[in-house]
Protein backbone atom coordinates (compact mmCIF):
# COMPACT_ATOMS: atom_id res chain seq x y z
CA UNK A 1 0.00 0.00 0.00
CA UNK A 2 1.53 3.51 -0.78
CA UNK A 3 2.31 5.34 2.82
CA UNK A 4 0.93 8.83 1.24
CA UNK A 5 -1.84 10.57 -1.33
CA UNK A 6 -2.58 14.24 -1.89
CA UNK A 7 -5.65 15.68 -4.19
CA UNK A 8 -7.87 17.99 -4.53
CA UNK A 9 -11.62 18.98 -3.29
CA UNK A 10 -13.54 22.15 -3.94
CA UNK A 11 -15.57 22.60 -1.32
CA UNK A 12 -19.20 22.28 -2.05
CA UNK A 13 -22.60 24.59 -1.03
CA UNK A 14 -24.46 21.74 0.66
CA UNK A 15 -21.00 21.04 2.89
CA UNK A 16 -21.82 24.43 4.64
CA UNK A 17 -23.55 25.96 7.26
CA UNK A 18 -25.73 29.25 7.35
CA UNK A 19 -22.30 31.21 7.73
CA UNK A 20 -20.96 29.64 4.28
CA UNK A 21 -18.15 27.82 6.97
CA UNK A 22 -17.98 23.90 5.93
CA UNK A 23 -19.63 22.00 8.93
CA UNK A 24 -17.19 20.30 11.50
CA UNK A 25 -18.91 16.98 10.76
CA UNK A 26 -17.51 17.18 7.16
CA UNK A 27 -14.07 16.77 7.76
CA UNK A 28 -14.94 13.09 8.60
CA UNK A 29 -16.34 12.76 5.39
CA UNK A 30 -13.29 14.15 3.58
CA UNK A 31 -10.98 11.99 5.80
CA UNK A 32 -13.13 8.94 4.40
CA UNK A 33 -12.82 10.29 1.10
CA UNK A 34 -8.74 10.28 1.19
CA UNK A 35 -8.69 6.41 2.29
CA UNK A 36 -10.88 5.61 -0.42
CA UNK A 37 -8.62 7.40 -2.91
CA UNK A 38 -5.47 6.03 -1.14
CA UNK A 39 -6.46 2.40 -2.14
CA UNK A 40 -7.63 3.81 -5.48
CA UNK A 41 -4.17 4.71 -6.10
CA UNK A 42 -3.11 0.92 -5.90
CA UNK A 43 -5.80 -0.42 -8.24
CA UNK A 44 -8.61 -1.56 -5.69
CA UNK A 45 -11.43 -0.03 -4.06
CA UNK A 46 -13.72 -0.88 -0.76
CA UNK A 47 -16.02 -2.82 -2.85
CA UNK A 48 -13.49 -4.94 -4.07
CA UNK A 49 -12.40 -5.72 -0.17
CA UNK A 50 -15.79 -6.43 0.80
CA UNK A 51 -16.78 -8.87 -1.74
CA UNK A 52 -13.70 -10.74 -0.16
CA UNK A 53 -14.68 -10.53 2.82
CA UNK A 54 -12.79 -7.44 4.67
CA UNK A 55 -14.78 -4.61 5.87
CA UNK A 56 -12.30 -2.18 7.33
CA UNK A 57 -14.16 0.00 10.31
CA UNK A 58 -13.40 3.02 11.87
CA UNK A 59 -12.54 2.60 15.14
CA UNK A 60 -10.78 5.64 16.32
CA UNK A 61 -10.97 9.31 14.70
CA UNK A 62 -9.59 13.04 15.75
CA UNK A 63 -10.26 16.36 14.01
CA UNK A 64 -8.23 19.48 15.35
CA UNK A 65 -9.86 22.28 13.59
CA UNK A 66 -7.21 25.07 13.24
CA UNK A 67 -9.24 27.26 10.36
CA UNK A 68 -12.28 27.80 8.60
CA UNK A 69 -12.74 26.63 5.07
CA UNK A 70 -15.63 28.07 2.98
CA UNK A 71 -17.73 27.53 -0.08
CA UNK A 72 -16.04 27.51 -3.38
CA UNK A 73 -12.22 27.43 -1.40
CA UNK A 74 -9.76 24.68 -3.05
CA UNK A 75 -8.88 22.21 0.02
CA UNK A 76 -6.10 20.17 -0.69
CA UNK A 77 -6.50 16.84 1.37
CA UNK A 78 -3.04 14.84 1.98
CA UNK A 79 -3.24 11.55 3.91
CA UNK A 80 -0.52 9.41 5.34
CA UNK A 81 -0.63 5.96 6.41
CA UNK A 82 1.48 5.35 9.67
CA UNK A 83 0.62 1.77 10.25
CA UNK A 84 -0.87 -1.08 8.34
CA UNK A 85 0.20 -4.54 9.35
CA UNK A 86 -2.45 -6.46 11.74
CA UNK A 87 -5.86 -6.14 11.89
CA UNK A 88 -4.83 -2.27 11.81
CA UNK A 89 -4.63 0.94 10.08
CA UNK A 90 -3.58 3.99 11.16
CA UNK A 91 -3.51 7.42 9.01
CA UNK A 92 -2.71 11.22 9.24
CA UNK A 93 -4.59 13.52 7.17
CA UNK A 94 -4.01 17.33 6.68
CA UNK A 95 -6.21 19.85 5.06
CA UNK A 96 -4.96 22.79 3.99
CA UNK A 97 -6.53 25.74 1.87
CA UNK A 98 -3.26 27.28 -0.23
CA UNK A 99 -0.47 27.96 2.88
CA UNK A 100 -3.66 28.13 5.21
CA UNK A 101 -3.79 24.75 7.65
CA UNK A 102 -7.87 23.83 8.18
CA UNK A 103 -7.34 20.42 10.40
CA UNK A 104 -5.73 17.90 10.83
CA UNK A 105 -6.48 14.51 12.39
CA UNK A 106 -6.05 11.05 12.86
CA UNK A 107 -7.96 7.54 12.12
CA UNK A 108 -7.51 3.87 13.42
CA UNK A 109 -9.10 1.40 11.22
CA UNK A 110 -9.70 -2.30 12.01
CA UNK A 111 -10.32 -5.07 9.85
CA UNK A 112 -13.20 -7.28 10.69
CA UNK A 113 -14.60 -9.97 8.74
CA UNK A 114 -18.76 -10.77 8.00
CA UNK A 115 -18.79 -12.28 11.23
CA UNK A 116 -17.49 -8.94 13.02
CA UNK A 117 -14.76 -11.02 14.57
CA UNK A 118 -11.06 -9.46 14.02
CA UNK A 119 -9.12 -10.49 10.93
CA UNK A 120 -5.85 -9.32 9.70
CA UNK A 121 -5.77 -6.83 7.05
CA UNK A 122 -4.94 -8.33 3.37
CA UNK A 123 -1.37 -8.14 2.42
CA UNK A 124 -2.41 -5.50 -0.08
CA UNK A 125 -3.15 -3.03 2.23
CA UNK A 126 0.23 -4.28 4.84
CA UNK A 127 2.57 -0.62 4.28
CA UNK A 128 5.42 -0.89 2.45
CA UNK A 129 8.34 -0.71 4.66
CA UNK A 130 10.67 0.67 2.19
Amino acid sequence: MPQEHTFDLEVRYYETDGQGVVHHSNYFRYFELARVELLKQVGHDYADLERDGYMLVVSKIDCRYRSPARYGDLLRIHIRTTRARGARIDHEYRIACGERLIAEGHSTIACIGRDGLVQRIPEILELDEK
